[in-house]
């Protein structure tokens, strides 16, 4: 309940404008934060892909039987 409609005085709806003020610059800040932690997800998506892509070409290659004539 707002205390400017119960106590009806100049300091009661200074704070109850504060309150509000307070409850809106913290739904902002969750508002940035989602953004933020959104964009973070996607990035962490792109790496991974990129990632799986890159891992193979990293590993050591398989060994080949050589070219040419091999005497025994």
């Amino acid at each position: 309940m707002m205390a400017a409609s119960v106590l009806n005085s100049p300091e009661a709806v200074s704070m109850s404008v504060f309150v509000v003020r307070a409850f809106v610059d913290m739904r902002r800040k969750i508002a940035a934060n989602e953004e933020i932690i959104r964009r973070i997800v996607e990035q962490d998506e792109v790496l991974r892909t990129f990632w799986a892509k890159l891992k193979p070409l990293l590993e050591a290659p398989s060994p080949r039987n050589p070219i040419g004539f091999q005497p025994k």
